[in-house]
């Protein structure tokens, strides 16, 4: 799993008996950080349908796994020293409680995560009463991916201008580079 959540750019925290504790955007922030941990996420689903089928063949067992995603502000240590939290905050907390609100093969996304990601298709839950939250949380069902474009306003194109330049040079280091088999300065 830690291969899938590295391949997104994510950071293994902890292992937690047999749960991982990832982090998106700690140390390294991106503005993407909320759909790397769904592509994450559903990467772990993949590669734990491949462990299945070796275990099913090898062994006659199957493993199951639940997850739970959330977005919000946390206290970060950058460096942390060892046995120290990389990320800490009610975010983790109530990604922590999102978890086990999910059935196995589920991947169940705090509101706040929903409203960053577009290109995922996802399904309203009833609302979840957390332990440690006064209120019910609301959460969507990850069921997958859409077509839609990640990034930009549906529908609406805008080519850069006025970047010729910019755009002449870089081909021109790019055509050296390639020709040299080299960096060039």
């Amino acid at each position: 799993m830690r291969a899938e959540i590295d391949a997104e750019g994510g950071t293994v925290e902890k292992y937690i008996g047999d749960a991982v504790m990832a982090a998106f955007g700690v140390p390294a922030a991106h503005e993407d950080d909320p759909a790397r941990a769904l592509r994450a996420a559903r990467r772990m689903q993949r590669r734990l349908a491949e462990l299945n089928g070796e275990l099913a063949a090898t062994y006659g067992i199957e493993l199951r796994m639940r997850i739970g995603v959330n977005t919000g502000e946390v206290l970060a240590a950058t460096a942390p020293r060892p046995g120290e939290a990389l990320a800490t905050g009610d975010a983790v907390n109530v990604a922590a409680r999102l978890q086990p609100a999910a059935e196995p093969g589920q991947i169940v996304v705090g509101e706040r995560t929903a409203a960053a990601v577009r290109g995922f298709a996802l399904e309203p839950l009833p609302a979840l009463e957390l332990r440690g939250k006064p209120e019910a949380v609301g959460a969507m069902l990850l069921a997958g991916e859409t077509d839609e474009p990640a990034r930009g306003i549906p529908g609406l194109r805008s080519p850069m201008v006025g970047r010729d330049g910019e755009v002449a040079l870089l081909t021109s280091l790019l055509r050296r580079v390639a020709d040299d088999r080299a960096a060039t300065s």
